[in-house]
C-alpha cells in the first residue's frame, strides 16, 4: 500500500477529529437537559452497591473490588470495544500509574511507575494466570508477538502496587492479568477487517460453538502495518488461539488453550555507529500450551492445577563494519535466541466460615535459554524456581477485614526470599472503603542481567564488549506503604479510586560503564558496561486516582491522574519515572446506533529504559496526544455490521521512548517520533 502524503494525513486527521467532536457535543447536549432535571439514580441502593465487579488477581480469592487488599483497575470487554485499539499496551495507558510508550511502531515499553530497563520485567503479565515473561526476550514481554487477540479478552485486571506475595518476583510493582473469555461464551462466527494509513491491513476471525458441557473457540488474526513515518519499523504477524472448556461433572472442569504467533518486524537505523544497530529484519515464533483442571468438591472449596509451556524463537542477524587501520572489518552480529519455560502450579482455596477463608499453593518452574551471541562461551542458560504462597482473609468485625499473606521463593542456588503482606479494609459506610497496609517484595535479577556477555570479535581480536556479566548481582527489594480509598457516588453513578503510596526500593539494578575492565579496540566509542546494584535507595511517593462515571444515559467518563515524587542520589534514575501522567476518556452510545470515543492522553518527561549506550541520558519531553473512534451499527443482508473509524496519535508527532544508541548521535533532535494512524474497521456480527 503506498504511503499517504503528510498533508493528506493531516487533513484526514483534522476533519475526523472535528466531525467527532461535533457529534459528541450534539449527543451530550441532546441528553443533558433531561438528565440534569432528573438525576440518574440506580433503582435502589442495594442494586447500586452490588454493581462492584468481582476481581481474582489481588489475592487469588474472588472478592468485590472494595474488599481487595490492593488497588485494582478493570478494563472490561465493553471498554476494549469502545476504544477500537489494535493492541493491548494502548489500553493500559488508561490505567492510573501506568507509564507506556512506543520506541517505534513495533515495540512497546510497558511499566507501572516507570523504572525498569529496556525490557521491563517489574510488573507481572499473565494470560489466564499464566506468566508470559520470556527468558529468551531478555526476561521481558514481547507485546507485539504475544499470542492473544483483542477479540478473545473478557477483561484485564491491573493490580497497582506490589503483588509478589501472590505471583512472585515479576510482580514487584504490580500485575497485569489478561483474562480470556470462556469458550462457551458468544458462539457463532465473527469477522473483521481493518485498513488505513501507515499500511494498516488487519483481518480477524472468530468461530465458536457451545454445548451443555462446554465450548470450543478459535480466534485468528493477521496484522500488518508500516509503522511510524520515517522509521524502519513495519511489522506483519499472524496469530491464532484455540480454547476448549469441558465440564466433566458437577465438580470437575478442564480448560485447554493453545496459542501461537509468527511474524516479522523491521528494526534498526541506517546511520548507527559501526552499523551496531543497522537496519535489519527479525523473525519471531511464540507459542504456548496451557492446561487447567478445576475441582470443586464443595461450594466453599476449590483445587486448581495449572501446567503451561511457553516456547519462543527469534532470528535476528546483521553485519557491522568498522575501520581498523587500512582495512574495514565486517563483523557478523546477531541476537538469535530461543527459550522454553515449563511451569506447574497447584492452588487450593478453602472457605471455613462466612468470616474466614484462605488460599495456598505451590509452583515449580524450569527455564531454558539458548543464545550463543548474548551469552558468550555459555550459549545454554537455565534457571529453576520453586515457590510456596498462602493468603488468609479474616473479617474480624462486620466492617473490618484483614488480609495476611506470605510467599517464599527460591531461584537456583540463591537464598530463599520471603515476601509478606498485611492489609486491612474498613468499610466506613456501604459506599466508602478505606484500605491501608504494608508489603515487602523481592525481584530476582534476570538471566541476562547476571550472565549476559555480548562481544564482537574480528579475527580473534575483541572489538567491543557492550555487556559484561555480573553474577554477584543482588535481588532488589521494595517496601511499600499504601493508603487507599474507594467510594461509590450513587447520584451520578460514579466510582472514585484513590491510592496514596510510598515505595522504597533497595539494590535497584542499573547499567554502569566500565571501560577499564577490558581493553576492546573500539572501547572509546562503545564502552564496556554491566548491570550493578545502586548503593542508594530509590523512593517513589505519590498519589494516583481515577474517576469512573456514567452521569447520563449512554455516557461513560473516565479520568485518571498520577503524581509521583521521585527521590534518589542518582539524578538519572529519577528520570526513569515520569513525574505525572493523566488520561481522560469520553465514551458515548447513542440511540441512533452511533457510538464514539475520545481519549486525551498526557505523559510527563521520561527517560524510558537504560539504553545500549550507558552514558546517554536523553529524556523524552512531555507530550499530549489524542485518540478517537466513531462507529455505526447497521445490517447488511440481515447480518449485523459495525463500521468504525479509529485514529491514534491525532495530537501530532512526538517522541515517547528514545533509542539511546541512535539518539546519542543526534543530540536533542528526536529521532523516532510517533505519527498519526487512522483506519477503518468493518466487523460482521459484532459482540
Amino acid at each position: 500500500m503506498p504511503p499517504f502524503p503528510a498533508s493528506l494525513l493531516a487533513s484526514i486527521s483534522g476533519y475526523f477529529l472535528l466531525a467527532l467532536c461535533l457529534l459528541q457535543f450534539g449527543a451530550f447536549t441532546a441528553n443533558a437537559a433531561q438528565a440534569f432535571e432528573t438525576p440518574v439514580i440506580a433503582s435502589n441502593e442495594q442494586e447500586f452497591l452490588t454493581n462492584l465487579p468481582i476481581v481474582l488477581t489481588p489475592s487469588r480469592l474472588p472478592q468485590p473490588l472494595n474488599e481487595a487488599p490492593a488497588a485494582v483497575t478493570i478494563i472490561d470487554r465493553e471498554m476494549i470495544r469502545e476504544t477500537g485499539y489494535r493492541d493491548i499496551p494502548r489500553l493500559l495507558r488508561l490505567v492510573p500509574g501506568m507509564q507506556v510508550g512506543q520506541e517505534r511502531g513495533d515495540s512497546h515499553w510497558v511499566t507501572y511507575h516507570g523504572l525498569g530497563n529496556d525490557f521491563p520485567s517489574w510488573m507481572q503479565v499473565l494470560v489466564d494466570g499464566r506468566s508470559v515473561y520470556s527468558p529468551g526476550n531478555f526476561d521481558g514481554v514481547d507485546w507485539t508477538s504475544l499470542p492473544v487477540t483483542i477479540d478473545e479478552i473478557e477483561r484485564i485486571e491491573v493490580v497497582r502496587g506490589t503483588n509478589s506475595v501472590a505471583y512472585g518476583s515479576n510482580a514487584f510493582l504490580g500485575v497485569i492479568n489478561i483474562i480470556t473469555r470462556h469458550s462457551a461464551d458468544t458462539p457463532g462466527a465473527k469477522a473483521s477487517a481493518r485498513a488505513g494509513t501507515s499500511g494498516v491491513r488487519d483481518l480477524s476471525l472468530e468461530l465458536g460453538e457451545n454445548s451443555e458441557t462446554g465450548g470450543l473457540r478459535l480466534n485468528a488474526e493477521d496484522k500488518r502495518d508500516d509503522g511510524f513515518a520515517g522509521l524502519h519499523d513495519g511489522k506483519h504477524f499472524t496469530l491464532a488461539s484455540l480454547r476448549a472448556d469441558r465440564r466433566i461433572d458437577d465438580h470437575d472442569e478442564l480448560m485447554f488453550r493453545f496459542a501461537a504467533s509468527n511474524g516479522s518486524r523491521e528494526l534498526g537505523y541506517p546511520d548507527s555507529t559501526f552499523n551496531n544497530n543497522a537496519e535489519r529484519g527479525s523473525e519471531t515464533l511464540n507459542a504456548t500450551l496451557h492446561l487447567q483442571w478445576r475441582h470443586t468438591p464443595t461450594p466453599g472449596e476449590e483445587w486448581l492445577l495449572n501446567y503451561y509451556r511457553n516456547h519462543d524463537r527469534t532470528s535476528e542477524d546483521w553485519v557491522a563494519s568498522a575501520a581498523l587501520g587500512p582495512i574495514t572489518a565486517n563483523v557478523p552480529l546477531n541476537r538469535n535466541r530461543s527459550s522454553v519455560r515449563d511451569n506447574l502450579e497447584l492452588q487450593h482455596r478453602l472457605t471455613f466460615s462466612d468470616t474466614l477463608r484462605t488460599v495456598w499453593g505451590m509452583e515449580v518452574r524450569h527455564d531454558q535459554v539458548e543464545a550463543p551471541f548474548l551469552y558468550y562461551g555459555a550459549a545454554n542458560q537455565s534457571s529453576d524456581l520453586a515457590r510456596l504462597f498462602g493468603q488468609t482473609e479474616w473479617w474480624f468485625k462486620p466492617k473490618w477485614s484483614l488480609n495476611v499473606s506470605a510467599l517464599v521463593e527460591k531461584f537456583d542456588s540463591d537464598a530463599p526470599h520471603v515476601s509478606p503482606r498485611l492489609f486491612a479494609n474498613w468499610k466506613v459506610t456501604p459506599q466508602d472503603t478505606l484500605r491501608f497496609g504494608y508489603a515487602r517484595a523481592w525481584r530476582q535479577p534476570t538471566l541476562f542481567e547476571r550472565y549476559g556477555d555480548v562481544r564482537a570479535v574480528y579475527q580473534g581480536a575483541l572489538l567491543v564488549q557492550p555487556y559484561m556479566p555480573n553474577p554477584d548481582l543482588q535481588a532488589p527489594r521494595i517496601d511499600s506503604l499504601e493508603l487507599g480509598y474507594l467510594s461509590q457516588i450513587q447520584t451520578w453513578n460514579t466510582r472514585l479510586d484513590v491510592r496514596l503510596f510510598n515505595e522504597r526500593i533497595e539494590n535497584y539494578i542499573i547499567r554502569v560503564s566500565h571501560p577499564e575492565f577490558t581493553a576492546p579496540l573500539l572501547s572509546a566509542t562503545l564502552p564496556t558496561a554491566r548491570y550493578e546494584n545502586l548503593s542508594a535507595p530509590v523512593t517513589l511517593r505519590g498519589l494516583e486516582y481515577q474517576f469512573d462515571s456514567r452521569p447520563l444515559p449512554g455516557t461513560h467518563l473516565l479520568f485518571s491522574h498520577t503524581m509521583i515524587d521521585r527521590s534518589c542520589n542518582d539524578a538519572f534514575v529519577t528520570q526513569l519515572t515520569a513525574p505525572y501522567s493523566a488520561s481522560l476518556s469520553w465514551m458515548q452510545d447513542w440511540e441512533s446506533r452511533w457510538s464514539s470515543t475520545l481519549s486525551l492522553l498526557r505523559m510527563g518527561p521520561m527517560a524510558g529504559g537504560t539504553g545500549f549506550v550507558p552514558q546517554s541520558q536523553y529524556v523524552s519531553k512531555a507530550y499530549t496526544t489524542l485518540d478517537a473512534r466513531l462507529a455505526h451499527k447497521v445490517k447488511y443482508g440481515g447480518t449485523p455490521l459495525e463500521i468504525a473509524l479509529v485514529g491514534t496519535n491525532l495530537g501530532g508527532r512526538h517522541q515517547e521512548i528514545a533509542d539511546r544508541s541512535e539518539q546519542f548521535l543526534h543530540g536533542t533532535n528526536p529521532v523516532n517520533q510517533t505519527s498519526p494512524m487512522v483506519w477503518l474497521t468493518l466487523t460482521f456480527n459484532p459482540r
